[in-house]
């Protein structure tokens, strides 16, 4: 897990950084009408914590396999208006909600990283797999949609 903690303090210190340095045109755009901006995106990393966060927490108490509840990732992030919320509140969610998975991840029982979660089409995962994913779907978003220049 310490991999995990590793790449999400990297985050943590470069996301306030990058985004201070974007314009509003450039954190406003969207590159199709029906994709998000990069604020849009930032907000939807912060719902991406909200839900695992709970994630993370039920599936070390709860029967298993945890059944893993979806949400309608869009209808998250038009609800929140993130588009004209102030991106220093958006940085500053990003950052509290991902100190706290780092907090709930370091102090995660080692024989709890293998309790299992249920994540749909018959497949079922352990904790520490949801872990490790979680920074591989913020990771995805930030690489591939927020550093890219428009």
């Amino acid at each position: 897990m310490k991999n995990v903690i590793d790449g999400i303090n990297h985050w943590l210190g470069f996301i306030p950084e990058e985004f201070n340095r974007m314009t509003e045109k450039e954190l406003n755009h969207r590159p199709m009408p029906h994709k998000w901006s990069k604020k849009e995106i930032l907000g939807h990393l912060c719902d991406s914590a909200l839900n695992n966060m709970n994630r993370f927490i039920k599936i070390q108490y709860q029967e298993q396999p945890y059944v893993i509840q979806s949400y309608n990732q869009d209808q998250w992030v038009l609800v929140q208006k993130y588009h004209e919320r102030p991106i220093d509140e958006i940085v500053n969610l990003f950052c509290t909600l991902n100190k706290q998975i780092i907090y709930i991840i370091t102090n995660t029982p080692n024989d709890r990283l293998s309790n299992l979660c249920d994540i749909g089409n018959n497949q079922q995962k352990s904790l520490e797999w949801l872990i490790k994913d979680y920074l591989e779907h913020m990771e995805h978003h930030i690489n591939n949609q927020i550093l890219i220049k428009k």
